[in-house]
């Protein structure tokens, strides 16, 4: 069995560190485009998220699945409008060129 390269770093978006500006909590960010967004938490962080915190778990098979922060959502919109974190795709939030 041959194993398959991880070539999903090769596009020039590293995480990027990131504390969220409610809360503190300090995560990864990697954004590959104003539409895809990846956060690396640590235990450290989910432990400071009060969205997180705060969140129940559903019902089903991804009940204890959290579905994200709006805080910290945020956050990462005013890095990336302040250049602190880059995105790759030049496009603009809307889409538009």
């Amino acid at each position: 069995m041959t194993i398959r390269t991880d070539n999903r770093l090769l596009d020039g978006a590293p995480m990027q560190p990131l504390s969220c500006l409610q809360c503190g909590a300090a995560v990864g960010v990697r954004k590959a485009s104003w539409h895809q967004t990846s956060i690396q938490w640590d235990s450290e962080s989910v432990n400071a998220c009060l969205e997180r915190r705060a969140a129940a778990p559903g019902g089903g098979p991804n009940g204890e699945a959290f579905t994200g922060c709006a805080a910290l959502s945020d956050s990462i919109r005013r890095a990336v409008l302040d250049g602190v974190v880059t995105v790759p795709d030049a496009g603009t939030e809307d889409g538009q060129e």
